[in-house]
């Protein structure tokens, strides 16, 4: 999946939603994704297979995940229309993506749905270095790098929809291969997708700088 390169396409649905928001300071949007990313960790840190049926916390996890990305995708647009853009908020806005993340799969992988720590290691480790690679792409002066697999766009759409299924997995008493839950095999994905994905922008980037110095 490569939700984050199908943004122009996307574009003008946002700025439906972010004209709603114009009297918001950005800012403001950017702290409610974090405090919502904080708020879906919980829920997934506090959801127990044993008790999931009866306090659906894997639904509130999905809920908040939900109003992390759609935070994050209209507090930019929302500081473009009010003129608002500089690079501080540009700044803020990535950085705070960063902690989102962390907290929101850390919860998942420090929760009972991992039972492998390394697993829910090596899932963050490839969504930072995703993240770091594009970004850093940007700081050298090549174009901000959203190719590969798993960008941040993909990892919050399958956790807004991996919790769903897994509670209508677990309802319907049904066993995933080897005995791993949906949810671990989500974290196995970004460990291993991800990682391959932060492979594929940093020689995006080396072929970026070849190409500056043939052409010189």
């Amino acid at each position: 999946m490569v939700l984050d390169s199908q943004r122009k396409n996307i574009d003008p649905l946002i700025s439906v939603f972010a004209r709603v928001f114009l009297k918001v300071n950005p800012d403001v949007l950017t702290w409610a994704s974090v405090i919502a990313a904080f708020i879906a960790g919980l829920f997934f840190y506090y959801s127990t297979p044993e008790i999931e049926l009866t306090n659906y916390f894997l639904f509130g996890a999905a809920i908040f995940v939900f109003l992390n990305g759609f935070f994050d995708a209209i507090d930019g647009k929302v500081a473009k229309l009010t003129n608002k853009a500089s690079k501080r908020g540009d700044f803020l806005d990535h950085a705070l993506d960063r902690y989102a993340d962390v907290l929101i799969l850390g919860g998942l992988a420090l929760s009972t749905w991992c039972r492998y720590p390394s697993i829910g290691l090596l899932a963050i480790v490839g969504m930072l270095l995703t993240s770091y690679m594009g970004t850093q792409a940007q700081a050298v002066g090549c174009k901000r790098n959203y190719s590969g697999l798993l960008g941040r766009a993909d990892r919050i759409v399958l956790l807004m929809i991996a919790p769903v299924i897994q509670y209508a997995l677990l309802y319907y008493n049904y066993q995933m291969p080897w005995g791993l839950s949906l949810l671990e095999w989500v974290l196995i994905y970004f460990a291993v997708v991800g990682n391959f994905t932060a492979i594929q922008r940093f020689y995006g980037t080396l072929r970026w700088f070849k190409q500056k110095r043939t052409n010189q």
